[in-house]
């Protein structure tokens, strides 16, 4: 058996008395990072062992991973935040158990998209995942579709890269294109703005250095 278990993206209370739970019943905890999720385990007192999965190993560790839940294992896959598979690592393993008839399990809980899409004020009764774009190598292709959706689509980013981001949105969907940043969602400093993006633009451009995570709602054209 497989769990995939989500854990807090900011406050730890997030946490659920269920995926507390699985995480102490596992024989065995896969993470993406054990020195971000160790102290939350002890934060909790889950004294299960911790085993690395991430971005740059899963291709190797994926088929010996199975072969042990094929056995009778049960573990629990996390991430650093959020739910595992949604632009984290966790498909590649998911897909090798289900071909295997190895049974997963998903607990619901934090995704930061879901968290921002809802907090925005901007229609999300249908809507467009984007994720991380590229960073170079079709970017502005990416960026010229999600212009034309007629939805409101979301998209992650990096602190460093918001302003350029904003700058870009702006360009392609018009200065008065209304979105939503979402920022530390469930954190201390929690921020949410929902402006045109000139408005935006100018104040995240004004800010200099920004800190956090940070979620792009934008309403469809």
């Amino acid at each position: 058996m497989l769990y995939l278990v989500p854990t807090p993206i900011g406050n730890r209370e997030d946490m659920t008395a269920r995926a507390i739970r699985l995480l102490g019943e596992a024989d065995l905890i896969l993470a993406e990072d054990t020195r971000t999720s160790r102290p939350l385990m002890q934060h909790y007192g889950v004294e299960t062992p911790l085993r690395a999965y991430h971005a740059h190993n899963e291709h190797k560790v994926v088929d010996g991973l199975v072969a042990e839940l094929k056995e009778g294992a049960t573990y629990a896959l996390i991430t650093d935040a959020g739910t595992p598979g949604i632009s984290d690592p966790g498909f590649l393993l998911v897909r090798a158990c289900r071909e295997a008839g190895v049974e997963v399990s998903c607990l619901p809980g934090p995704a930061a998209f879901v968290a921002a899409l809802a907090a925005s004020g901007i229609p999300c009764d249908r809507f467009h995942f984007e994720g991380f774009l590229p960073h170079k190598k079709g970017r502005q292709t990416r960026l010229q579709y999600l212009a034309e959706l007629p939805h409101t689509f979301a998209l992650y980013e990096s602190p460093h890269r918001i302003a350029k981001l904003l700058g870009q949105l702006e360009e392609h969907c018009g200065p008065d294109r209304l979105a939503c940043v979402a920022r530390e969602i469930s954190k201390l400093h929690e921020e949410i703005t929902t402006a045109p993006l000139s408005a935006l633009k100018a104040d995240y451009a004004a800010r200099g250095k920004v800190k956090g995570e940070i979620v792009v709602v934008v309403a469809g054209r």
